[in-house]
């Protein structure tokens, strides 16, 4: 929304797989984290984990999501959350 016009720039997945439980299918771990919280906690499960794991961090489609880097610029442009 941004950039291009404010196009939407992405694609819609639609109805996604159950990434927890994918990556339990192959000998991962797969933990959900929904707010910051969980996220916190999954990391530091996942840091001490002797196995690979995958955190599933659902996104709003409506939420922006910083720092942002735009298109055609270097990471000492960043966009920083106000």
């Amino acid at each position: 929304r941004t950039f291009y016009d404010r196009r939407m720039i992405g694609v819609d997945q639609g109805k996604c797989p159950d990434y927890v439980k994918l990556a339990e299918s192959y000998g991962a771990q797969g933990i959900r984290a929904q707010s910051m919280d969980e996220l916190d906690k999954a990391i530091k499960t996942a840091l001490k984990s002797d196995v690979a794991t995958v955190i599933d961090i659902p996104i709003d489609p409506e939420e922006d999501v910083l720092p942002f880097v735009a298109p055609g610029t270097s990471l000492a442009d960043m966009i920083l959350p106000s």
